[in-house]
């Protein structure tokens, strides 16, 4: 369980929130507004309505002993800007900020952010490659070259197996897990036989990967 200091409860944060909350994280919600933080209240393990570009307002919150401190403003970035700042000035084990810009994120990275989130461009850059190819449910990127892949299964692996086709020396591919239907196949061996509506989990140079799915369109 992780101990967590949210400011900022836009649509955002508040969805943050919940999520954060459903996987049984501590979290101490923070907004200027009062009416906000009111309704909010009942949900949290703790809830303040203080401006946080107060520097004695944040001393007063214990900033180190959170886990992480996420600023969720974006609407008013020399807020974000401030709040993000102090928090790693007072002790800050880890501070995520959220960016509405890339310029944005670059001044947040410098005002000592450990990761800006970029919920606009990220949200677009996965659109843009599930639309560009049908094949692509889902991806996750590691880094500038490497990401995990949730693909279809291309029509003519069916029935194969993977020793036979062999997706590591062919295509440059690793297949973690296969999902199958409501299962999951965790352990895959030479001899796993690939089936109608498998969905593959795998590994490699995004590039690669998704040269592959669209020259295997479904």
């Amino acid at each position: 369980m992780k101990n967590v200091l949210l400011i900022g409860m836009g649509k955002f944060g508040r969805t943050l929130g919940e999520k954060l909350l459903e996987m049984g994280e501590e979290v101490m919600i923070v907004d200027k507004n009062e009416d906000v933080v009111n309704s909010l209240a009942p949900k949290y393990t703790n809830a303040l309505i203080a401006n946080c570009m107060n520097e004695e307002n944040l001393r007063a919150l214990d900033v180190p002993s959170f886990d992480v401190c996420v600023v969720a403003i974006s609407e008013d970035f020399q807020s974000s800007l401030e709040i993000t700042s102090l928090l790693h000035d007072l002790g800050a084990k880890r501070v995520v900020s959220k960016a509405a810009t890339e310029i944005q994120r670059k001044f947040l990275l410098r005002a000592g952010a450990d990761e800006v989130i970029y919920p606009d461009k990220d949200i677009a850059e996965k659109l843009a490659i599930r639309l560009n190819s049908s094949n692509v449910i889902n991806y996750i990127d590691l880094d500038a070259e490497y990401s995990i892949f949730e693909i279809s299964l291309p029509a003519k692996w069916k029935g194969k197996k993977l020793a036979e086709v062999n997706p590591r020396g062919k295509y440059g591919m690793n297949i973690l897990t296969i999902k199958r239907g409501v299962s999951v196949v965790y352990s895959l061996d030479a001899d796993t036989v690939f089936e109608e509506g498998d969905q593959l989990v795998v590994f490699g140079n995004t590039e690669k990967i998704l040269a592959f799915t669209n020259k295997n369109r479904g």
